[in-house]
């Protein structure tokens, strides 16, 4: 959406040039005087705030010394800048036409204060001048020690530096070779760079290292690790600059991923940016150490201190987290949400709801079948061998049903393990699952290498356990109740509305199994002991549990006894207790808010009742106390709109409304409801990028050649970075690298 200027008789808009436009100030009194310059009666009555977000002036109302080019990139106005060049008389040359920007007459009284202002303004300018002539040599020396020849040399060698770094972070190229222990050793792959691009004529290089011997390394690993901070802090500034832009962000962690024998974790923020678009971007990796408390503490300093931004606006918080490991995030959760109530803890919206359930529950069973799938969904990966190993099992199978077996090949085409219905497909495949897994060990063609066979050897015995094919069925039956409304959560915005209005229903449903445990359990038990036959497993109580609980008093416990209690009965309480967790009433209420995205008003035919659950944001408006007139509107503007109009079916949509800045409160209410990490990214054909090249990333690099600042530059390669900034950075950073100028020079300048 284009910026128009807020100065009278001006018509100049963003999309018209590359002229830099500025927000009114935050401070009062500079937004004042802002104000009063303008001229226009209709913004004295706004507060600071409103104006800093809603309303802006384009350079040419600034004196050109109180603009500042940063950068290629970046315009920003001096500390002290107020506008003082406008045009207050060509709209009298035509004195009928209709002006939207009403310029104010000034009274005797407002022309006194002016005068007094420019008065003291004028004589603070002359008792300043002799300062600045004084200075004046001062300064002209110390631009001309800037530009001397040795430090814009240095620049250059610098500017050349960041260039390859950034280079090898975007190509993911390790700083290192591998090369394995005892072998000689290559140059690194930063000197080979390096070498190369003095051999392409990098005059800047070749000046810096051409007495330097071949065999000697160019740069000493620290100064290769400074680099890479000031490239990683640079990029990820950019980043967070957007983040302060827009105020309001969500918070959302990845599984753990390991660096230098370290766990790390995987932080995103997701916000919305000044085109009104979705984000969800990398900013860095945490050490995972500590218990829960120290964690809490460690995430809101990086946060807060690090990043610079105020946990305050923080409207959100997923964790996707597995095993142990998520025990343990869904503590730092709540302990996030004691100190800040308004980050909701909700689940992500790129991983499914019955996934999230299953593993959220501590018990070891239950972890054991997370486990392997998330080992099946990797292990056929791996080839297309493998797949169509899986693909002639199920017809082996399924060899008088050919229409089942046909669904079953289609529903495991592609990363069917973290799919809704995971559960129910890993029932329906266990026989063709086993099969495949025995084939493959067996090997008798020698098509597979044994690191392949010795994967489906592990998957086969854990697939032949009872135990395993019992909290199988468990969850498939426990979590069918809430697969739909799973489902629907990762829909548009009207799935997500109805998915909200129908958690009461599920829950009651999953009570219900609870109070009549013994029933379900029953059938469910059965369902497990006749897919066990077929397979022909014996059905028992685990090994493990017989050996820790062996006593002659007691007697021996039946199987279905034991799963009831030690699997079914926790199972069904940890969902119930899970869904109550990430679905509470103030997070109910932020979705049924999405009732103020037009398609949906349209669809429950304009009776809602968005003010009944906007309590959750109003602290964020604007104007909360125009709220309800200005839904009034708002739904008599869609009401009665003309037929060829469209209802925008998204909150994306809706914020791209050329007119939503004229319903401050709505388009500030659908700002803040978008950034809940429960919500899909919509037009995320970018957003997600993050989170795929982690994953890329990941995958695609050895465990002992990761880098955190590497992978910081690789994940955001697409964020816009500035050569010229990092060199700055770097110079101030690290003062004691830069050149000192030859003393002849300097004697030379003082003689002249």
């Amino acid at each position: 959406m284009p910026n128009f200027c807020a100065a009278p008789n001006c018509t100049r808009k963003s999309t018209q040039s590359d002229l830099a436009f500025f927000r009114f100030p935050r401070d009062p009194e500079r937004c004042r005087l802002w104000v009063e310059n303008c001229r226009r009666a209709d913004l004295e009555a706004k507060t600071s705030d409103q104006l800093n977000k809603h309303y802006r002036l384009c350079a040419k109302h600034f004196d050109p010394a109180m603009v500042c080019k940063t950068s290629p990139y970046r315009t920003v106005l001096k500390d002290t800048a107020i506008p003082t060049i406008f045009d207050l008389t060509s709209h009298l040359k035509n004195p009928h036409s209709r002006h939207r920007k009403r310029i104010k007459e000034l009274t005797e009284e407002d022309i006194r204060r002016i005068k007094e202002r420019r008065l003291a303004s004028s004589i603070e300018q002359l008792h300043s001048k002799k300062d600045i002539e004084a200075t004046e040599g001062q300064d002209a020396a110390e631009e001309e020690i800037k530009l001397s020849p040795e430090e814009k040399e240095f620049r250059d060698y610098l500017r050349s530096l960041f260039e390859i770094v950034f280079m090898l972070g975007k190509q993911n190229i390790p700083l290192e070779t591998n090369v394995p222990e005892g072998l000689e050793r290559d140059p690194s792959n930063f000197q080979a760079l390096l070498e190369y691009r003095i051999n392409a004529g990098d005059e800047a290089l070749r000046r810096r290292f051409e007495a330097t011997a071949v065999n000697v390394e160019y740069l000493s690993t620290a100064q290769q690790s400074q680099l890479l901070d000031v490239c990683e802090g640079t990029v990820r500034e950019e980043v967070l600059m957007e983040v302060r832009e827009s105020r309001f962000f969500s918070l959302v962690t990845g599984d753990l991923v390991e660096f230098a024998g370290e766990r790390h974790l995987p932080l995103f923020l997701r916000f919305v940016d000044q085109s009104n678009t979705l984000r969800e971007e990398f900013l860095d990796f945490l050490p995972f150490e500590g218990d829960e408390a120290s964690l809490v503490e460690r995430l809101e300093t990086q946060v807060t201190e690090g990043w610079g931004l105020r946990m305050e606006d923080c409207r959100g918080q997923a964790h996707v987290a597995t095993g142990t490991f998520a025990t343990k995030m869904k503590a730092v959760a709540v302990g996030l949400m004691g100190k800040y109530p308004m980050a909701m803890h909700t689940p992500c919206s790129t991983c499914a709801l019955n996934i999230h359930l299953a593993n959220s529950l501590p018990f070891p069973s239950v972890q054991v079948v997370m486990a392997t799938l998330r080992k099946i969904g990797n292990f056929f990966k791996q080839s297309p061998s493998l797949q169509a190993e899986l693909e002639k099992a199920i017809s082996v199978y399924h060899q008088g049903n050919y229409e089942k077996a046909t669904e079953l090949k289609e529903a495991c085409s592609s990363n069917w393990t973290v799919q809704h219905n995971v559960f129910e497909l890993t029932v329906d495949l266990l026989e063709s699952l086993l099969l495949c897994m025995d084939c493959i060990r067996d090997n008798e063609n020698f098509k597979f290498p044994d690191a392949m066979t010795g994967d489906a050897y592990s998957i086969a015995e854990t697939l032949a356990d009872f135990e395993f094919i019992v909290t199988l069925v468990i969850l498939k039956n426990a979590l069918s109740f809430t697969r739909a409304f799973g489902k629907n959560l990762q829909g548009e915005a009207l799935d997500v509305f109805f998915a909200a209005n129908s958690l009461t229903a599920v829950l009651h449903s999953l009570n219900e199994v609870f109070d009549n445990i013994e029933v379900y359990h029953e059938f469910w038990f059965e369902e497990a002991v006749n897919l066990a036959g077929t397979m022909e497993i014996p059905v028992k109580v685990p090994r493990l549990f017989l050996r820790k609980h062996r006593s002659p008093d007691t007697g021996e416990i039946p199987p279905e006894t034991y799963f009831k209690e030690y699997v079914t009965v926790p199972v069904i309480r940890g969902i119930i207790d899970e869904v109550d967790d990430i679905f509470s009433q103030s997070n109910l209420k932020a979705l049924k808010c999405l009732s103020l995205v037009p398609a949906i008003m349209g669809q429950m035919k304009f009776n809602t009742s968005e003010e009944n659950h906007a309590d959750v944001y109003r602290k964020d408006l604007p104007n909360p106390d125009t709220l309800p007139a200005e839904l009034h509107c708002w739904k008599i503007k869609w009401k009665h709109r003309s037929k060829e109009v469209r209802l925008p079916s998204t909150i994306h949509e809706t914020l791209q409304l050329s007119d939503i800045k004229f319903f401050p409160n709505v388009n500030c209410f659908l700002k803040v409801l978008t950034t809940l990490p429960v919500l899909m990214l919509e037009d995320s054909g970018s957003s997600e990028t993050s989170r795929k090249r982690l994953q890329t990333y990941l995958s695609d690099t050895p465990i002992k050649h990761r880098c955190k600042s590497l992978a910081v530059l690789h994940i955001n390669s697409h964020v816009k970075h500035d050569l010229d900034v990092m060199v700055e950075k770097y110079c101030r950073l690290y003062p004691e690298d830069e050149p000192e100028p030859e003393p002849e020079s300097e004697i030379s300048t003082v003689v002249i």
